[in-house]
């Protein structure tokens, strides 16, 4: 059987990463059986300095980190881009215009999920950038339809603090769990019928108990979607 090489992008933060190679490799072992696994690379970023830049606005010097990693895949031999993070599809135009392999755009396979499920107005959490930016909220508005709303100032803060100071060092306080399951609660007030748990952390804190509606784990969904992106090579 031919297969694509799946080029990961990662370590932002490493702990969601883990994630990424462990849903990969036990879906594909899932759909083909005995001890398969997926051809793979992994370019890990240090996510301190990744951070740090975020929080200082250098998205020009963060477009250059993240394609330097894209075109060390593909000259790699990787065949599609998964970029392991919600927040840094900000850089997705500039990665896609520097090589010549696809990306596989994590908000795709979410909406489609979401649209798929039949519903049309979701909350979204994630990181400050993700809540507020649109490079995200757009996506799934313009070409997927879909009516996106994220929590109020007080509850982006209380989130995107829970993913820099403990989600990104595997820290889980049942605390911040109470936290993030009223958060949701007030965006289900607000109407959402789901919630996008739009940065590949929050997946460690919460689940579906801790929510009255759906919630799509962009984490498992994007592996997920690089599986069957692998596996359907021409």
């Amino acid at each position: 059987m031919q297969r694509r090489t799946i080029g990961l992008i990662g370590g932002m933060s490493w702990e969601s990463s883990a994630e990424y190679y462990r849903i990969i490799n036990q879906e594909m072992q899932r759909r083909l059986g005995g001890v398969h696994s997926a051809r793979s690379l992994m370019l890990s970023v240090d996510f301190d300095e990744i951070k740090q830049l975020q929080h200082a606005g250098e998205w020009d010097r963060l477009a250059t980190l993240m394609t330097d990693a894209a075109r060390q895949l593909e000259r790699g031999g990787a065949d599609f881009i998964v970029l392991c993070t919600n927040t840094m599809h900000r850089l997705a135009d500039a990665i896609e215009s520097c090589v010549g392999i696809p990306l596989l755009h994590i908000a795709d396979p979410t909406a489609e999920a979401i649209k798929a499920a039949g519903i049309r107005r979701v909350g979204l959490l994630g990181t400050a950038f993700t809540m507020e930016q649109d490079f995200y909220k757009g996506r799934l508005q313009a070409r997927h339809g879909l009516d996106v709303i994220v929590p109020e100032a007080d509850d982006r803060k209380v989130v995107h603090e829970v993913i820099y100071r403990e989600l990104v060092l595997g820290r889980i306080d049942p605390q911040s769990r109470e936290a993030y399951r009223a958060i949701i609660a007030r965006l289900i007030g607000q109407g959402a019928e789901a919630v996008i748990l739009g940065c590949t952390e929050i997946m460690l804190l919460v689940s579906k108990e801790d929510s009255a509606v759906p919630l799509f784990d962009t984490t498992t969904i994007h592996a997920l979607a690089a599986v069957d992106h692998a596996l359907n090579a021409d």
